[in-house]
């Protein structure tokens, strides 16, 4: 593996401001970095890259996105999951979790058999950490675009057999029915992180399960109970908990700028993480597609059932964290979190990823000055470089 140097870049450390310097990748980590020039006389070792004075961040991770470029993940294929890991490093991902919907247990159990075949590093694409299970326990009643047939309960044997496959990081349900209960216990045990989602929970049931070992909330503001002057629901819940994190889609479409400014400034950026929820509409122009055996439509942004639901997103994370800048303004120093080190945190990656620091994944996006993605790195080598 050749030794990468950036130098001229405009790194942007785990504590304090951005500073001139030089970073080098080696053997698929995080070796040496520093202020000012490069301090090599010999570079005949290195790949260099003059990073022009754009920003050095760490790779960003998306813990929820279905899929993208014709590719979805309940598809169960090892080719397209690896196609949609290499699509999204083009957009600053080096890492992220194939996310189910809700389906037959025979689907799901293909789909996270896929995933675990893929898992790791992906040539010229973002890591595989593992899956992300959106279903089947959650509420019919706020299913969103999840199709409400395959909605069910928890039942022990179901939930622990996909359990026992060694591949599922984070998962997502509904709190307030008593079935689910042990899940949220049992993923806890286990070292899986679970998040309320798709959900009619009151503030208190929402309590009760953080208590028990839930640590999240899935696209916080859709598919849940909202924050209301008499019932807080599960969106008051989670801003008022300072140990829950908060997903949300920052596409400006799930979540109108007010609220995702107020989200931002309550949880602030080592709390709210920043997630797309692809479809495999995403990347692809306008026009319609398939959910599994339903059809929506892409157009202006969004991605609709018939009924007119949204039914995920087009969004790309590059875009995502320029949103949120748009919305809060907020500079990189302070934002850069929600995209990385925050998502690392909530599924236990963080000793190895989502910051820069010496030992550390070299996980690495490079950003202009207009927060474009010009260079992604994924274990040290180089995935994506723009034209031009």
């Amino acid at each position: 593996m050749v030794k990468l140097l950036f130098h001229s870049a405009t790194i942007v450390p785990p504590v304090g401001s951005p500073f001139g310097g030089w970073l080098v990748c080696d053997e698929g980590r995080i070796g040496a970095c520093g202020r000012g020039p490069s301090p090599f006389a010999d570079t005949s070792g290195f790949h260099i890259i003059d990073a022009g004075g754009g920003y050095l961040l760490p790779g960003f991770i998306d813990l929820h996105v279905h899929g993208a470029l014709g590719h979805e993940v309940m598809d169960a294929d090892v080719d397209g999951l690896r196609a949609m890991a290499r699509f999204f490093a083009r957009h600053g991902v080096t890492a992220f979790l194939p996310t189910t919907w809700t389906a037959t247990r025979e689907s799901t159990v293909r789909a996270l058999q896929a995933i675990r075949k893929a898992a790791g590093p992906v040539p010229q694409g973002a890591s595989i950490l593992g899956a992300h299970l959106e279903g089947p326990y959650l509420n019919s009643a706020r299913c969103g675009a999840q199709d409400p047939q395959f909605i069910r309960r928890a039942a022990r044997e179901e939930a622990v057999a996909l359990l026992d496959l060694n591949v599922i990081r984070l998962i997502a349900l509904a709190p307030e029915f008593e079935e689910n209960h042990w899940l949220i216990q049992e993923c806890a045990r286990r070292g899986v992180t679970v998040s309320l989602a798709h959900t009619a929970a009151t503030y208190e049931q929402a309590l009760v399960a953080f208590d028990s070992g839930a640590t999240q909330t899935t696209h916080t503001f859709n598919a849940m109970t909202g924050l209301a002057h008499r019932e807080p629901g599960v969106v008051g819940a989670a801003l008022a908990r300072h140990d829950v994190r908060c997903e949300v889609i920052a596409d400006l479409v799930h979540v109108h700028p007010v609220p995702l400014s107020i989200l931002i400034a309550q949880k602030g950026p080592h709390s709210t993480l920043l997630i797309t929820d692809a479809v495999r509409a995403a990347g692809l122009p306008d026009g319609s597609y398939t959910i599994d055996h339903r059809t929506v439509t892409v157009r202006d942004g969004s991605v609709r059932l018939p009924d007119g639901t949204l039914a995920g997103s087009i969004l790309a994370m590059d875009r995502a964290l320029c949103n949120v800048r748009d919305v809060t303004g907020w500079d990189i120093e302070h934002l850069w979190p929600m995209a990385s080190l925050t998502p690392a945190r909530a599924i236990g990656v963080s000793s190895r990823k989502g910051s820069i620091e010496l030992g550390k994944d070299a996980d690495l996006v490079l950003l202009d000055g207009s927060w474009e993605v010009i260079l992604t790195v994924c274990a040290g080598e180089v995935a994506y470089q723009r034209q031009g």
